[in-house]
């Protein structure tokens, strides 16, 4: 008789989490889950790209909080590729996509993240099916499953 091994169960995350980019100095942003998306994505504004010693960079700034200018992070990251991404509308864009880690709920894990303007956006992150694939179940009816930010630390 075969010994069958039980999967690990996956963790459950809502459909809209804080999240944290330790990589890129940004210590919460909400984002929304998004298993329609393939992609994962990071509004970025003032996006830069640039080589240095022959490789591909960008410079970018992001601000993490929603509806919010007052905090500005100023990030810098290695270039994985420019990729024609579709949105939701249709359009199609050419992004700079880099890999840096994400963090939710003590967990972090590596994800290809694509930079682009959301601001006019619900949110200031979208995470992908391709960053959550094999690691967590979505509940679509719960949100902040990994906590919520100190309020007194948001200001």
């Amino acid at each position: 008789m075969a010994r069958t091994r039980a999967k690990p169960e996956k963790s459950v995350i809502g459909w809209r989490e804080w999240l944290s980019l330790p990589e890129l100095g940004i210590s919460r942003i909400k984002a929304k889950i998004d298993t329609g998306a393939r992609s994962s994505c990071l509004h970025a504004f003032r996006i830069r790209l640039f080589t240095r010693d022959g490789e591909d960079y960008v410079s970018f700034q992001v601000h993490p909080l929603q509806r919010s200018t007052r905090e500005t992070i100023v990030a810098e990251c290695r270039v994985l590729e420019c990729r024609q991404i579709r949105s939701s509308s249709g359009h199609v864009s050419m992004r700079p996509v880099i890999v840096t880690e994400v963090e939710w709920n003590g967990v972090r894990w590596p994800i290809e993240l694509t930079l682009a303007n959301r601001d006019a956006m619900g949110f200031r992150m979208l995470l992908g099916r391709e960053a959550v694939r094999s690691r967590f179940v979505v509940d679509p009816g719960k949100s902040y499953l990994g906590g919520r930010p100190n309020r007194t630390k948001m200001s």
